[in-house]
Protein backbone atom coordinates (compact mmCIF):
# COMPACT_ATOMS: atom_id res chain seq x y z
CA UNK A 1 0.00 0.00 0.00
CA UNK A 2 1.37 3.47 -0.98
CA UNK A 3 1.33 6.53 2.22
CA UNK A 4 1.54 9.88 1.43
CA UNK A 5 2.54 12.60 4.49
CA UNK A 6 0.06 15.22 5.99
CA UNK A 7 -0.32 18.56 4.28
CA UNK A 8 1.11 20.13 7.66
CA UNK A 9 4.70 18.51 6.36
CA UNK A 10 4.03 21.14 3.15
CA UNK A 11 6.18 23.33 6.35
CA UNK A 12 9.44 21.09 5.82
CA UNK A 13 9.35 22.75 1.86
CA UNK A 14 8.61 26.20 2.73
CA UNK A 15 11.23 26.70 4.93
CA UNK A 16 13.93 24.89 2.94
CA UNK A 17 12.96 27.56 -0.39
CA UNK A 18 12.78 29.88 2.26
CA UNK A 19 16.52 29.30 3.06
CA UNK A 20 17.53 28.88 -0.51
CA UNK A 21 18.64 25.12 0.11
CA UNK A 22 16.93 23.83 -3.17
CA UNK A 23 19.93 24.30 -5.30
CA UNK A 24 20.24 21.16 -6.68
CA UNK A 25 18.62 17.53 -7.86
CA UNK A 26 20.23 16.15 -4.39
CA UNK A 27 17.94 18.55 -2.09
CA UNK A 28 14.94 18.87 -4.19
CA UNK A 29 14.38 15.12 -3.32
CA UNK A 30 15.34 15.17 0.19
CA UNK A 31 12.68 17.68 0.83
CA UNK A 32 10.10 15.80 -1.29
CA UNK A 33 11.40 12.63 0.59
CA UNK A 34 10.91 14.19 4.37
CA UNK A 35 7.50 15.24 2.83
CA UNK A 36 6.71 12.04 1.88
CA UNK A 37 5.32 13.42 -1.39
CA UNK A 38 8.77 11.49 -3.94
CA UNK A 39 6.42 8.46 -4.57
CA UNK A 40 6.45 9.61 -8.05
CA UNK A 41 10.14 9.76 -8.06
CA UNK A 42 10.61 6.05 -6.29
CA UNK A 43 8.16 4.08 -8.21
CA UNK A 44 6.88 3.90 -12.45
CA UNK A 45 3.42 5.44 -13.30
CA UNK A 46 0.57 3.41 -12.27
CA UNK A 47 -1.62 2.35 -15.26
CA UNK A 48 -5.03 4.35 -15.08
CA UNK A 49 -8.15 3.08 -13.09
CA UNK A 50 -10.63 1.32 -14.86
CA UNK A 51 -13.93 -0.77 -14.53
CA UNK A 52 -12.09 -3.71 -13.28
CA UNK A 53 -9.59 -1.78 -11.02
CA UNK A 54 -9.77 -2.62 -7.03
CA UNK A 55 -10.57 0.26 -4.77
CA UNK A 56 -6.95 -1.08 -3.45
CA UNK A 57 -5.06 0.01 -6.77
CA UNK A 58 -7.82 3.35 -7.36
CA UNK A 59 -6.08 4.80 -3.80
CA UNK A 60 -2.72 3.83 -4.99
CA UNK A 61 -3.02 5.02 -8.74
CA UNK A 62 -5.13 8.38 -6.95
CA UNK A 63 -1.86 9.00 -4.07
CA UNK A 64 0.39 8.23 -6.93
CA UNK A 65 -0.85 10.75 -9.31
CA UNK A 66 -0.43 13.01 -6.30
CA UNK A 67 2.25 12.72 -5.55
CA UNK A 68 3.40 12.99 -9.59
CA UNK A 69 1.25 16.81 -9.18
CA UNK A 70 2.71 17.71 -5.73
CA UNK A 71 6.39 16.81 -7.30
CA UNK A 72 6.21 19.12 -10.36
CA UNK A 73 4.51 21.70 -8.58
CA UNK A 74 7.17 21.73 -6.22
CA UNK A 75 10.22 20.78 -8.61
CA UNK A 76 9.22 24.00 -10.52
CA UNK A 77 8.32 26.31 -7.75
CA UNK A 78 12.30 25.50 -6.55
CA UNK A 79 14.11 26.45 -9.80
CA UNK A 80 15.15 29.71 -10.92
CA UNK A 81 11.86 31.20 -13.44
CA UNK A 82 14.45 31.58 -16.32
CA UNK A 83 15.25 27.70 -16.62
CA UNK A 84 11.50 26.67 -16.19
CA UNK A 85 10.58 28.50 -19.34
CA UNK A 86 13.30 26.23 -21.03
CA UNK A 87 11.54 22.80 -20.21
CA UNK A 88 8.84 21.47 -22.38
CA UNK A 89 5.77 22.06 -21.04
CA UNK A 90 4.52 18.62 -22.31
CA UNK A 91 6.92 16.97 -19.68
CA UNK A 92 4.58 15.43 -16.90
CA UNK A 93 6.59 13.41 -14.81
CA UNK A 94 9.21 14.36 -11.93
CA UNK A 95 11.89 11.90 -13.29
CA UNK A 96 11.75 13.39 -17.14
CA UNK A 97 11.95 16.93 -15.77
CA UNK A 98 14.61 16.49 -13.01
CA UNK A 99 16.28 14.36 -16.32
CA UNK A 100 15.83 17.80 -18.62
CA UNK A 101 17.04 19.68 -15.68
CA UNK A 102 20.29 17.62 -15.43
CA UNK A 103 20.83 17.67 -19.38
CA UNK A 104 20.74 21.81 -19.38
CA UNK A 105 23.42 22.00 -16.16
CA UNK A 106 25.90 19.36 -18.02
CA UNK A 107 26.51 22.09 -20.09
CA UNK A 108 27.73 23.93 -17.98
CA UNK A 109 29.99 21.61 -16.45
CA UNK A 110 32.61 22.97 -19.25
CA UNK A 111 32.86 25.78 -18.16
CA UNK A 112 33.07 25.12 -14.30
CA UNK A 113 36.07 22.74 -15.31
CA UNK A 114 37.67 25.74 -17.56
CA UNK A 115 37.10 27.86 -14.59
CA UNK A 116 38.78 26.04 -11.99
CA UNK A 117 41.48 24.49 -13.88
CA UNK A 118 42.32 28.70 -14.65
CA UNK A 119 42.20 29.06 -10.89
CA UNK A 120 44.14 26.08 -10.23
CA UNK A 121 47.12 26.94 -12.59
CA UNK A 122 47.21 30.44 -11.56
CA UNK A 123 47.10 30.20 -8.14
CA UNK A 124 51.02 31.29 -6.72
CA UNK A 125 52.03 31.13 -2.87
CA UNK A 126 53.80 34.49 -1.74
CA UNK A 127 55.08 33.27 1.12
CA UNK A 128 52.45 34.61 3.39
CA UNK A 129 49.91 32.56 5.23
CA UNK A 130 49.79 29.22 6.24
CA UNK A 131 51.62 26.75 3.44
CA UNK A 132 49.89 23.97 4.86
CA UNK A 133 46.13 26.08 4.30
CA UNK A 134 47.35 27.15 0.56
CA UNK A 135 48.65 23.72 -0.74
CA UNK A 136 45.13 22.27 0.96
CA UNK A 137 42.98 24.97 -0.74
CA UNK A 138 45.00 23.68 -4.02
CA UNK A 139 43.75 20.03 -3.48
CA UNK A 140 40.28 21.39 -2.99
CA UNK A 141 40.52 22.31 -6.40
CA UNK A 142 41.49 19.43 -7.12
CA UNK A 143 39.05 17.47 -5.81
CA UNK A 144 36.20 20.03 -7.25
CA UNK A 145 37.60 18.28 -10.41
CA UNK A 146 36.87 15.15 -10.00
CA UNK A 147 33.95 15.59 -8.95
CA UNK A 148 33.74 17.22 -12.85
CA UNK A 149 34.82 13.95 -13.73
CA UNK A 150 38.17 15.22 -14.47
CA UNK A 151 41.03 13.65 -12.15
CA UNK A 152 44.28 15.00 -11.93
CA UNK A 153 46.90 12.67 -10.29
CA UNK A 154 48.48 13.74 -6.94
CA UNK A 155 51.98 13.43 -8.48
CA UNK A 156 50.41 16.41 -11.37
CA UNK A 157 49.13 18.68 -8.04
CA UNK A 158 52.33 17.82 -6.49
CA UNK A 159 54.42 19.80 -9.48
CA UNK A 160 51.72 22.31 -9.93
CA UNK A 161 52.06 23.18 -5.91
CA UNK A 162 55.58 23.62 -6.73
CA UNK A 163 55.34 25.92 -9.38
CA UNK A 164 53.45 27.83 -8.00
CA UNK A 165 56.05 28.06 -5.07
CA UNK A 166 57.48 31.77 -5.13
CA UNK A 167 61.51 32.08 -5.53
CA UNK A 168 61.91 31.47 -1.75
CA UNK A 169 61.82 28.04 -2.65
CA UNK A 170 64.07 28.04 -5.61
CA UNK A 171 66.04 25.65 -3.79
CA UNK A 172 64.42 23.48 -2.38
CA UNK A 173 62.43 23.21 -6.13
CA UNK A 174 65.68 21.79 -7.55
CA UNK A 175 66.52 19.90 -4.90
CA UNK A 176 62.75 17.85 -5.13
CA UNK A 177 63.85 17.81 -8.85
CA UNK A 178 67.24 16.12 -8.41
CA UNK A 179 65.60 13.21 -6.33
CA UNK A 180 64.35 9.57 -7.58
CA UNK A 181 61.54 9.23 -4.96
CA UNK A 182 58.76 10.81 -5.47
CA UNK A 183 56.51 12.45 -2.50
CA UNK A 184 53.27 12.60 -1.36
CA UNK A 185 51.28 15.90 -1.21
CA UNK A 186 51.58 14.56 3.20
CA UNK A 187 54.99 14.53 2.33
CA UNK A 188 55.37 17.63 0.18
CA UNK A 189 53.58 19.69 3.02
CA UNK A 190 55.22 17.99 6.11
CA UNK A 191 58.60 19.18 4.16
CA UNK A 192 57.95 22.60 3.43
CA UNK A 193 56.16 23.15 7.28
CA UNK A 194 59.71 22.09 8.55
CA UNK A 195 61.37 24.50 6.32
Amino acid sequence: MLVVAPESNHQVFLDALQKKQLSSKENIEIVLSCMDLDLALRNDQLASPTKSTTSEQRKDYEKWDRSNRMCLMIIKCGIPRVLRGTISEEITNPKDFLAEIEKRFKKSDKAKTSTLLQNLISMKYQGKGNIREYIMSMSNIVSKHKALKLELSEDLLIHLVLLSLSSQFGQFKISYNCQKDKWSLNELVLILLAL
